[in-house]
């Protein structure tokens, strides 16, 4: 009778995991993690890679209506950054043992969540700058933080992706910058813009840290390092200046600055607005999810055709090599 080796005790494991979070050590694919931290992972990390792809959305039907040819180029560099994003956390994504086709499906099927910004509609040019200052810059602030993951993989794929995003927030202002230094009627458009998004950009941090059922978990195992009211707060902070700056308002009469604590405080956020959205009832939920399916299903011959050349180069390659082994048969004439 074979003896199996002793297991190590869950309990042990998870002390060592538990000190190797303590001494911000990264975690990496092969390293023994509890299964709760890996089902937070993927769940964070897919949604991530959700809101990428399903945020090249509400930019894409503006490409062609862009006002200059610079502009265009520089939108379609945008969108197609957001599609590589999608790419980069999806792969990452895999590392914890799940495929990303289930997790696609997930997405197709209304069971997955991604960013609650990305279901409100785009109804100017203006919107173009206020995705990329506002959606962008929020997207930074958090991201800069998920570059220091415990989490390896996640961790790396920020460090570029932040990168990118900092080309998307810069275009995205100077569109502001733009409109707002432009006509009366192109300010106006700017300001609207940002009436518009202001209070979404401050809720995708999501819920107050008191109402948020994963936050303590997240920042526990270093997932997260600040809480979704820290991040916020510093949004606030560098984004009012940015306003101010380009001589617009932020849309909110409450807005005071706290001496003492030296952040800018804003009026109450509408999280009954923010909830309607997050459970699908918000402008653009079943648009944007439509758009997805479309493009999932017409996009199907693709992935078929890259399936087979694929295989065919198995079988290619398979084939070399057997002939190789075998070693190649002497032509007519030759001499043994």
């Amino acid at each position: 009778m074979t003896t199996m080796p002793p297991v190590a005790d869950d309990s042990a494991r998870l002390a060592a995991f538990e000190a190797r979070i303590a001494a911000d050590e990264s975690i990496e694919p092969k390293d023994w993690m509890p299964e709760r931290y890996r089902a937070q992972l993927i769940r964070m990390m897919s949604q991530h890679a959700h809101s990428e792809v399903v945020g090249m959305l509400p930019e894409g039907n503006w490409i062609t209506r862009a006002p200059s040819l610079r502009r265009k180029m520089i939108l379609l560099a945008k969108v197609q950054d957001e599609g590589g994003h999608g790419l980069y956390i999806y792969c990452g994504t895999e590392t914890l043992g799940v495929d990303r086709h289930d997790l696609v499906q997930q997405l197709l099927d209304g069971k997955a969540k991604y960013s609650s910004i990305f279901n409100y509609p785009t109804l100017s040019w203006a919107d173009m700058g206020a995705i990329g200052w506002l959606v962008d810059g929020a997207a930074i602030v958090n991201q800069t933080m998920l570059a220091k993951a415990s989490y390896g993989p996640y961790a790396r794929a920020m460090v570029r992706i932040c990168k990118e995003e900092n080309f998307h927030k810069k275009q995205g202002y100077e569109i502001m910058a733009t409109l707002a230094r432009g006509t009366s009627a192109q300010k106006a458009m700017a300001q609207e813009s940002l009436n518009r998004w202001w209070w979404p950009s401050l809720m995708m941090f999501g819920p107050h840290d008191k109402d948020s059922s994963n936050s303590d978990e997240l920042m526990r195992w270093g997932i997260k390092r600040k809480s979704n009211d820290e991040l916020r707060q510093r949004f606030i902070n560098l984004t009012v200046a940015q306003v101010q700056a380009i001589d617009l308002t932020v849309p909110d009469p409450d807005l005071r600055f706290d001496e003492a604590t030296g952040n800018w405080l804003t009026g109450p956020i509408d999280w009954d607005e923010f909830w309607r959205v997050v459970k699908g009832n918000g402008p653009c939920n079943s648009e944007r999810l439509g758009a997805r399916r479309n493009a999932h299903a017409e996009g199907r011959w693709v992935r078929e055709a890259a399936v087979a050349f694929a295989e065919k180069q198995q079988r290619d390659n398979r084939e070399a090599t057997e002939k190789q082994q075998m070693g190649t048969p002497l032509g007519d004439g030759a001499s043994a």
